[in-house]
């Protein structure tokens, strides 16, 4: 099997970053891609006012691609936030009010997954309690998921990077997937399958995919070391989409990799036209 057998979209919170983003879904576009994915665009604001959700939505649709991936608020992102919603206070609150304006933007596109990413630990706060709050937070957010047919995501990030994020395993993140489903009752949380995340973990990524892919509903990628473009690094990223493929998963994998010194638009060489 060879990626073309693969459906793949492009990360505009990461790639093509190099232009203003009312225009990276056309350079997507043109690229050859079809299906796109983001982070929450409007890092300080979980809540933009209409007229920039009303832009965004019109650049994507103008472009003729298709949101499939959508990040709940998280902070700043890139940076030393990682998530909100299991951090008492302002942060807790901010993805709260974030929950339903991220749903409402999504669904309006028919966009089928959400990301929630679950937060840093704080100092002072015992952890059981940011445990709890980020529970009940999750709660909502399958909700609002529910509520436009998407699936709520749950991934784990890799500690080196993200030293004070708790989820840092598969077994971590699968585990308040499973939590979440047992208290919404809804069954519509997955795992966010970032091989690049679980790499840098040290964690064996062939293991992963056979004990894990039955609960995924996402996979993103990236080359370690580098987190540049498949071929950069050293990880076998044909051969594990390949498992992936084979263990039954048929969803989309995102591009969620660093150009490089170059335009995005000439980071693609590896992935033969007719897979974007």
């Amino acid at each position: 099997m060879g990626f073309e057998d693969l459906r793949f979209n492009v990360n505009l919170s990461i790639l093509f970053t190099e232009l203003p983003l009312l225009e990276r879904p056309a350079a997507a576009a043109a690229a050859g891609f079809t299906a796109i994915e983001l982070w929450w665009p409007w890092i300080d604001s979980p809540t933009p006012e209409p007229s920039e959700l009303d832009a965004l939505r019109t650049a994507i649709e103008d472009a003729g691609v298709r949101l499939t991936g959508l990040n709940f608020y998280a902070g700043r992102l890139p940076g030393p936030d990682r998530g909100a919603l299991s951090v008492p206070g302002a942060e807790s609150d901010r993805f709260r009010a974030n929950v339903d304006v991220a749903a409402d933007f999504a669904g309006s596109l028919g966009c089928t997954a959400l990301n929630a990413l679950y937060g840093n630990r704080i100092d002072g706060v015992d952890p059981a309690e940011q445990d709890a709050l980020a529970l009940e937070n999750l709660v909502l957010a399958a909700g609002a998921a529910h509520r436009i047919g998407a699936v709520l995501l749950i991934e784990a990030l890799n500690r080196p990077e993200s030293p004070r994020y708790p989820l840092v395993s598969a077994a971590a993140a699968v585990g308040v997937v499973d939590k979440v489903n047992e208290v919404s009752g809804l069954a519509n949380a997955r795992f966010l399958m970032d091989l690049y995340h679980l790499s840098m973990n040290g964690e064996d990524l062939p293991s992963v995919i056979e004990r894990y892919a039955s609960a995924t509903g996402h996979v993103q990628i990236a080359d370690d070391p580098g987190r540049g473009a498949p071929g950069t690094g050293s990880l076998p990223l044909e051969e594990l989409l390949g498992r992936l493929r084979e263990a039954g998963y048929d969803g989309w994998v995102g591009l969620e990799y660093k150009p490089g010194d170059r335009p995005s638009s000439e980071s693609f060489a590896w992935l033969p036209r007719a897979a974007r």
